[in-house]
């Protein structure tokens, strides 16, 4: 056909939004893994930066507005062609709600934060880092492949 079609992994951006000590979650209201907790997260659009695709989708998904702050955590999906990227974030106030896409959103400590109804690995993976950077006073960035399960 003289045409180059290239099949591409996506990108899933998202972020670590914190208000007060507390980071938000939203119960996904979509497949896959309908019923539970995610970050709030989705796929990048064309003509837009990792930036804005983060505060986007928050915005979509929570109904919250975010100041981003750094590029926290990459996790490559190499068996689902996905690289999920997130950045830290700040809530710029408490006016948060469910988007379409979400049963409801709450804000949770680390201690709350339903670790066995949590949606993604990617997003597991994404907190545990952010907690113990959290208590070391010290942000990093980290970075993981993700083998099937």
């Amino acid at each position: 056909c003289g045409e180059i079609h290239y099949l591409n992994p996506k990108l899933v951006i998202g972020c670590v939004a914190e208000w007060k000590g507390r980071i938000l979650l939203c119960r996904r209201a979509i497949e896959p893994r309908y019923g539970l907790w995610t970050l709030p997260a989705g796929f990048m659009e064309n003509g837009e930066s990792t930036v804005q695709a983060a505060s986007r989708e928050t915005g979509e998904e929570a109904c919250a507005r975010v100041g981003i702050e750094q590029l926290f955590a990459l996790v490559s999906i190499p068996h689902i062609s996905q690289v999920h990227l997130f950045y830290r974030a700040r809530l710029l106030d408490a006016d948060f709600g469910a988007g379409e896409e979400s049963l409801e959103t709450m804000l949770f400590d680390e201690q709350q934060v339903p670790w066995d109804r949590l949606a993604f690995r990617s997003v597991a993976f994404c907190l545990e880092a952010y907690f113990r950077d959290r208590r070391s006073g010290v942000f990093g960035f980290h970075e993981s492949t993700l083998p099937p399960p």
